[in-house]
């Protein structure tokens, strides 16, 4: 039985939202981590102490890695102790895994391989992943997998913006091909987890992270339908959601212009694809979420349905949630895209969490000016300081639609401005 002792040299292949924060909690914390990306920039950068991406202390703690040493960035592995592959799995147009990043990363540490060493998995995988396409590509090594080499999946359950947190705080699953490799795995990562961390097989973790996604998708399909349903109905879904979940076993979800993020955009689709004559209720729901920027579309197109000639149209916020810069799967870039491929329509974006982008415009007064609506998008914190009773005089026509209730509706009414609400 291979054992993990309490220092080990830790090759962690992929230094995204997740790769990165790891790879610094594992070196502050003593570890000798080799960070790989194909992004030379990632890696420079890091090489500099410095992040290229946005998450609250994440700075301080590479920095500070970096300072003594235990965090070090290049563009191809090398030996270590342990692997942790943490790459994208992007879905395709047609709504099936992308799992080139996966299978090139496991493929890459083959030549590195030796004996005791062990190889998790931490990027989000349909069923079977570890199983059938890692395992494969790993016995080229030589190695007798289970007892030479030992393997796993350790899905992240974090949130971005609190992934220092609750990297340290959230339970974890370790899922090993067998006991040996589980316990292993959960020895290294009791490093820093303060959370449990339960035992399973590969297949059984893997399902375990996208059903945890999976329920959370669903529920909120359930408060997109009722805000279509409500709309219809002339009554405020906003409400029938607050009164229902007084009830103590109700507990229902908040509508909105869809669902985001490479997690609950995603992952669904990766058990639609494994059993899509099962997974009904599953694909529905994916179909109701990936609706709504339409929605969205459509009812601004009613709000400005009087309004002659070109109709400018300004969102606020379009990263996939409040006050990150993650903008992966974002529903409200959807939106914008079909008012760009709207002729009627000139759109702008105005976010401060997002450095640059074609459409974004950096001076809200400069923004709205002219404009005829105003969305939200996204509730960034910086957004509940906006000064809208300024606002009303520059724009063309003063509507603003709210798609997150997040706005008083009186307060926006009194500014001057037409307010309109999903759901509502």
């Amino acid at each position: 039985m291979i054992v993990i002792n309490n220092k080990k040299k830790i090759c962690i292949i992929g230094l995204g939202y997740i790769g990165l924060p790891t790879a610094a909690m594992f070196a502050t914390h003593g570890h000798n981590i080799v960070g790989v990306d194909v992004k030379k920039e990632v890696v420079d950068s890091l090489n500099q102490g410095r992040i290229i991406i946005e998450e609250p202390y994440l700075d301080i703690m590479v920095q500070a890695a970096v300072t003594s040493g235990n965090l070090r960035a290049q563009l191809t592995p090398e030996e270590a102790d342990v692997f942790i592959i943490s790459v994208p799995t992007p879905i395709n147009a047609d709504k099936t895994a992308d799992m080139r990043f996966v299978r090139s990363a496991t493929e890459s540490i083959v030549p590195y391989l030796r004996e005791g060493c062990v190889v998790i998995l931490e990027s989000t995988s349909p069923p079977g992943t570890v199983e059938g396409l890692m395992l494969p590509i790993l016995k080229e090594s030589g190695l007798e997998i289970g007892t030479q080499l030992l393997v796993a999946h350790s899905p992240e359950r974090v949130l971005p913006g609190k992934i220092l947190v609750e990297l340290v705080e959230n339970n974890r699953i370790v899922g090993g091909i067998n006991a040996a490799s589980s316990e292993a795995v959960r020895d290294l990562y009791r490093t820093f987890v303060k959370g449990e961390i339960f035992l399973t097989d590969a297949t059984t973790a893997e399902m375990c992270k996208l059903m945890e996604n999976t329920f959370r998708d669903v529920n909120i399909a359930l408060a997109n339908e009722l805000a279509k349903l409500c709309e219809k109905m002339g009554i405020n879904a906003w409400d029938v959601i607050k009164y229902s979940n007084k009830h103590p076993r109700v507990n229902l979800h908040q509508p909105g212009p869809g669902v985001g993020g490479h997690c609950l955009a995603v992952d669904p689709w990766f058990i639609v694809e494994k059993e899509p004559d099962l997974a009904k209720i599953i694909k529905l729901s994916r179909t109701t979420n990936d609706s709504m920027p339409h929605h969205v579309y459509n009812r601004s197109k009613s709000i400005l349905s009087e309004v002659d000639g070109i109709k400018k149209v300004i969102i606020l916020g379009a990263t996939y949630k409040p006050n990150i810069d993650d903008m992966r799967e974002s529903p409200v870039m959807e939106l914008v895209e079909l008012f760009e491929q709207d002729s009627d329509f000139d759109v702008c974006i105005y976010d401060p969490h997002i450095a640059s982008h074609k459409l974004i415009c950096n001076d809200l007064e400069e923004a709205v000016s002219g404009g005829h609506l105003v969305i939200l998008g996204v509730n960034h914190d910086e957004f509940a300081k906006i000064n809208f009773s300024k606002l009303q005089p520059l724009m063309a026509q003063a509507n603003i639609f709210d798609t997150r209730n997040f706005y008083d509706r009186a307060a926006l009414i009194a500014a001057g401005f037409n307010a309109y609400l999903l759901g509502a």
